[in-house]
């Protein structure tokens, strides 16, 4: 995990003390309103719904014990003992004081941690797998690039005012668990015909008003080539970027108005006026980058272990999660293991202070003190022992950390809508419980197999809602809460936009309107099929006919 050197600390407690004097300001009323509000959003501050909320980023879904620990003691101290991980892999405060947000900040720098660039109309946390450097299928550890543009987008001078925010996601294998075609940039790492690694860059995707899959820009970019290539099409983004609508203002629009190709022309011209200067990444950079991702000095005799087949075989509870919550680790021995954040009728992404607490724990005794978040909302040790994995599993199931539920119906990525968040048309939180509700036989749920639900109270779709196999979209009709489920969709290497199936549905027949999906898809599905392979298969004919079919 990169550590910051004296460059990168002095940047943060600087921004720190620069922010608590504009805070000072703004409550001695010396600041406007309209003025502390872009100097507020450049440190992730935003007021909700109920109160101010503060997004701290987590580059590439990392996090060490002692990141952990003070954020839990952030919790406890500053907040309601709780806090949010979200879909960037950030985490959310939800309740400080905007007085009190410049003392959070300073306890964040104490551990190498901060929130600059959580929001406002700049590059955001570039994210990534969270199985990255220990999954077999990758090309290369995607980390130190994500590092590496993390560095150069950090206060890049001429990408602070963007015309809207900006995102980027990187995956390294055949398996896209990092959702990089529908962000605004996103980097595949692949070889070429003569066997050299680089990245295959698309551009143009994105969820929101208006949902894009990206676009393939260049097939294959060197390796050294990353920052120029990335610089120019920014630079050309942010030259001919919309900025009197805001709602038109992302970069998939101008490249659905340009065209690809015109728009990959004004990036070639943009690249080679920059291609050779001091944004060439030097192989000795990524090195170095590379020195602080190197694998752990794993236990070479841990593959000798036989104490998980018996576990196994005599503990049905534990066997049902090492199937669900666990993954294959590249080495033999280990294995990546969830720390589900979707308890039953518990909000999504949610942790309290001792969870975290606990979290860290686990973290520093069984997997090298890191944890990693995902863009599901759940969290990852990713180098426990098989020998340790019993031992691991009974205390998250004591914290209620360990419902084998990761991959399934009930594993919904939920944003908090209108319960928490002022841009929300609806409310989702009670919709996740009705849902819950239905679905509570886990064994029926584990019978369908992986699919994806997502829910967004509006149309921002903070929780991805249109790549969900199945996605639900809170509207607001006349002061009430209806949703709009769509189908089809899906965020992985064959990703698609979902459909809507038809007419929104009352709040109170969310989830009966969802049984009525689910048993089309166990009536036409073939044995082992996911939802939406049996989808993409025989359509959406079956489901609407069914869905809507008139009451006897």
């Amino acid at each position: 995990m990169y550590q910051y050197n004296e460059v990168d600390q002095k940047l943060v407690d600087e921004r720190v003390e620069q922010y608590r004097d504009q805070t000072r300001r703004f409550l001695a009323g010396e600041l406007s309103d309209d003025d502390f509000l872009a100097l507020r959003l450049m440190n992730g501050l935003y007021v909700q719904r109920h109160a101010p909320m503060l997004r701290v980023a987590g580059p590439y879904g990392m996090y060490n014990s002692t990141q952990l620990r003070k954020l839990a003691h952030i919790a406890r101290t500053y907040d309601k003992g709780y806090a949010h991980f979200t879909t960037r892999t950030n985490l959310q405060f939800n309740w400080p004081k905007l007085e009190e947000v410049p003392d959070i900040l300073a306890e964040l720098a104490s551990v190498q941690m901060h929130a600059i660039q959580t929001s406002g109309n700049c590059i955001r946390n570039t994210t990534t797998d969270q199985f990255a450097g220990v999954i077999a299928d990758e090309i290369e550890d995607p980390r130190p690039y994500c590092e590496i543009i993390r560095q150069w987008s950090s206060l890049h001078p001429e990408f602070a005012y963007l015309p809207r925010k900006f995102k980027i996601a990187i995956s390294a294998g055949p398996t896209d668990r990092a959702a990089t075609q529908v962000h605004d940039i996103g980097l595949h790492i692949v070889k070429n015909d003569v066997g050299e690694v680089g990245f295959e860059v698309l551009v143009g995707g994105g969820l929101g008003r208006t949902p894009v899959i990206g676009k393939q820009i260049r097939p294959f970019l060197a390796k050294e080539d990353l920052l120029s290539y990335l610089e120019a099409i920014i630079r050309v983004y942010n030259l001919n970027g919309r900025r009197d609508n805001k709602y038109k203002a992302r970069i998939k629009i101008l490249v659905q108005a340009m065209g690809i190709d015109a728009f990959r022309e004004l990036v070639d011209a943009e690249w080679e006026q920059i291609r050779d200067t001091d944004l060439k990444l030097p192989q000795s950079e990524i090195e170095r980058v590379q020195a602080f991702f190197t694998p752990f000095d794993y236990d070479a005799s841990a593959a000798e272990d036989t104490s998980l087949e018996a576990k196994l075989a005599e503990d049905e509870e534990f066997r049902v999660w090492y199937e669900r919550n666990t993954v294959e680790h590249k080495v033999d021995g280990y294995r990546i293991t969830y720390v589900s954040l979707k308890p039953y009728l518990k909000p999504a992404g949610d942790v309290t202070d001792e969870q975290l607490d606990l979290i860290a724990d686990l973290a520093d005794k069984y997997s090298f003190g890191e944890v990693r978040a995902t863009h599901n909302q759940n969290l990852v040790l990713a180098d426990v022992k098989n020998a340790d994995l019993y031992a691991v599993w009974q205390v998250l199931a004591e914290a209620n950390l360990a419902r084998p539920n990761i991959g399934t119906l009930t594993d919904m990525t939920v944003c908090p809508g209108g319960d928490f968040c002022a841009l929300a048309n609806a409310k989702t939180l009670g919709i996740a419980d009705q849902i819950n509700q239905k679905f509570e036989d886990m064994d029926f749920v584990h019978d369908l197999g992986d699919l994806k639900f997502n829910m967004s109270g509006c149309i921002n779709a903070c929780s991805h809602h249109h790549v969900g196999h199945i996605g639900v979209l809170g509207v607001d009709k006349k002061g009430e809460d209806w949703y709009q489920i769509t189908l089809g969709g899906d965020d992985g290497s064959e990703a698609a936009l979902g459909k809507v199936i038809g007419k929104a549905v009352a709040a109170d027949e969310v989830a009966n309107t969802l049984e009525k999906v689910i048993e089309v898809y166990v009536k036409e599905r073939i044995e082992g099929e996911r939802f939406i392979d049996t989808f993409r298969r025989i359509g959406m004919a079956p489901f609407k006919e069914y869905v809507y079919a008139p009451a006897n």
